[in-house]
């Protein structure tokens, strides 16, 4: 079964993507690993490698492949990053998006990463906004369209072991046979 993770920064999808992964005996592959690991290849931030990757396509759609293809050539797996469920394409067997308010995502990050709170919110805010514009311009994907996930949960008022405990009773109780006639995820053409 390959499930995604896809959801904002700070949203959960870290947290909630091992777990899973763990819980259901899967690989965890996660697409803000291998986006960290290329701005840290680059002595950069992540927001700033979301700057430039604003000018050079090629970072965004090297990563975006390297997804595509893992939904295509694995099983097994919970693969997470913010266009998992769009990168999976019909691959996937269950579609999760993890959300929380900005005010609750940016105190998260700024306690992993041991920086103010103001300083978070606004690192937050500018990336969000730089991948929205990079999605629409790249795919024409709206970020904000949850249609093609299967659940989507605000995160925000459970803790790391509730909102896994959540995840593994709808994923657990899914059944494939409730997917006949379920129509793929349209609307988007890869370009890479």
């Amino acid at each position: 079964m390959l499930i995604t993770i896809s959801g904002p920064a700070g949203g959960g999808k870290s947290t909630a993507a091992a777990a899973l992964a763990e819980h259901l005996s899967h690989e965890h592959i996660s697409g803000g690993d291998i986006f960290r690991s290329l701005a840290a290849d680059r002595d950069m931030s992540p927001l700033a490698f979301n700057k430039l990757a604003e000018e050079d396509d090629q970072i965004d759609r090297d990563l975006d492949e390297r997804l595509r293809t893992i939904a295509e050539e694995r099983d097994d797996v919970v693969l997470e990053s913010r266009l998992a469920g769009w990168m999976a394409g019909d691959y996937a067997d269950f579609r999760i998006w993890l959300d929380a308010p900005l005010d609750v995502r940016a105190a998260r990050i700024a306690d992993r990463e041991e920086k103010p709170v103001a300083l978070a919110k606004e690192e937050t805010q500018a990336r969000a906004e730089s991948e929205a514009l990079r999605y629409r311009e790249y795919y024409g994907i709206d970020i904000a369209d949850r249609t093609i996930y299967d659940l989507a949960l605000n995160t925000a008022r459970l803790g790391p072991e509730a909102m896994v405990d959540t995840l593994v009773t709808v994923v657990e109780s899914y059944d494939p046979a409730h997917d006949e006639g379920k129509a793929p995820v349209e609307g988007v053409r890869y370009e890479f």
